[in-house]
């Protein structure tokens, strides 16, 4: 497989200094912040150039990272270079408010940076979710570090490059230093993205200094078909939710709802597009999946899966290669349904009626994302409601955009990490009176007369 780095370049990767990192970032904020805020905006832009600029060699460099396919790995380097634009806009639209008070002041609102917000981003996508928590925090004024995991570091550390050329604070530490992050006293803001227990982890820390944190945890996704929906469409969306990326997605709809009629058809169908999945080098163009990013976990995978009733298809021998399955015939309270595979395992259920099919999906403790395949438009509306979760498709599956709020509901997290809504994430609330009055009663205590 493709190598991101060769060996002279391997010291540019080295563990960091945690506390010299955050010690810069709190250096640079203020005058980030002082900058006029179209010029945060600029630079951004410029940020998001310099990623064109480079988008061949980042594909690339995140390929080697992950094995995502080459060409997924294309379309997320320029998702990300759109995510700088987008906030580059924003940044000189982030206003206060007044409030017309009865006592006669001028209340304003102002909203202010943070300060230093510390942003752990996963393995899954590392350079989409260091752009999609760092550029908000950035275009509010804040300096960012960002934490990327030590299975794929490369990509995140190539933006540090990029955007210190720029003279923007986005600082990138390296190895094992989390812990010691998240305990800098200058850190004022925590953005988690990973799994429910090192996310609980995170947060009990903050918690010690009264730190607010954003937790996106994952999830363990509903993906419904009701028997009126267009089939080759639902087909087509059930592959996209859980096969994209090999599986390892926050969003991945691992959970197949499947109205018993149209079950056995379903699944039979299902199992027969998964053949023509093509699995193989992510570096070759027509690759459609590559492996798991790393031999942990492959080995999780396994765990959660082995001995369970499956329909599979062939993968490469050898290597992180986890092939297209189908699990079945699971009680509700089996591994494989309770917990996040992280894979290309999808587990089928049969629900009776919409009733049957809202109480499945709302069965799991995570509540990321879901979707339903249906042609009954009042049907899909109640089922969108009903359903715990942050993100819900109706009639597609895994389309996401900048410009949208993203976040979960329960084990999912809490917060939101993009979209305008974003913005108020990276920003706390000041709020000022001005007295107006030329002769205000007085409140309290003895007045002097001029």
């Amino acid at each position: 497989m493709f190598s991101p780095v060769n060996g002279a370049e391997t010291a540019r990767y080295m563990p960091s200094d945690p506390g010299a990192v955050v010690a810069e970032a709190a250096a640079r904020q203020p005058a980030w912040a002082a900058l006029p805020a179209a010029e945060r905006g600029r630079r951004l832009w410029a940020l998001a150039s310099a990623i064109r600029g480079q988008a061949e060699a980042l594909a690339r460099m995140e390929c080697g990272n992950t094995g995502k396919p080459i060409r997924d790995c294309r379309a997320e380097v320029a998702r990300v270079a759109e995510m700088a634009e987008y906030y580059g806009g924003w940044a000189d639209k982030i206003e206060g408010r007044t409030i017309p008070v009865p006592s006669g002041h001028l209340v304003y609102l102002r909203p202010e940076p943070y300060g230093v917000v510390l942003a752990i981003t996963p393995w899954n996508a590392p350079l989409y979710t260091a752009g999609w928590n760092a550029f908000p925090a950035l275009a509010a004024g804040n300096a960012v570090v960002l934490k990327p995991s030590e299975y794929t570091p490369f990509t995140t550390a190539r933006l540090g490059e990029l955007a210190a050329a720029l003279d923007i604070p986005l600082l990138v530490a390296v190895g094992a230093v989390g812990p010691a992050l998240v305990a800098a006293p200058e850190v004022a803001k925590i953005i988690f993205v990973g799994s429910p227990g090192v996310g609980a982890r995170v947060a009990a820390a903050a918690a010690t200094r009264a730190v607010p944190c954003v937790l996106e945890l994952g999830g363990k996704s509903a993906n419904i078909v009701f028997a009126d929906c267009d089939f080759a469409a639902a087909i087509q969306g059930a592959q996209q939710a859980i096969f994209a990326g090999a599986g390892q997605s926050c969003v991945a709809g691992s959970r197949l709802l499947i109205e018993a009629s149209l079950h056995d058809r379903f699944i039979a169908a299902l199992h027969a597009a998964m053949a023509r999945i093509v699995i193989g080098d992510p570096m070759d163009e027509a690759t459609e999946m590559g492996p798991l990013a790393h031999a942990a976990q492959l080995a999780h995978v396994r765990r959660l899966t082995h001995g369970a009733p499956a329909l599979t298809v062939p993968a490469p021998a050898g290597g992180c290669y986890v092939a297209p399955t189908i699990l079945h015939s699971l009680p509700e309270d089996a591994a494989p349904l309770t917990e996040e595979i992280f894979g290309p395992v999808v587990v089928a259920q049969r629900f009776e009626d919409e009733a049957d099919a809202i109480r499945l999906a709302n069965t799991s403790r995570f509540g990321l994302a879901g979707a339903v395949w249906t042609n009954d438009l009042g049907r899909a509306h109640r089922v969108a409601h009903a359903v715990r979760a942050g993100t819900f498709w109706i009639n597609g599956y895994r389309t996401i955009h900048v410009s949208v709020p993203f976040g979960g509901f329960g084990a999912s997290g809490h917060g939101r990490s993009s979209g305008a809504e974003a913005l108020a994430e990276y920003t706390r609330i000041k709020a000022v009176w001005v007295e107006t009055r030329a002769q205000p009663t007085p409140g309290f205590g003895h007045r002097p007369v001029a």
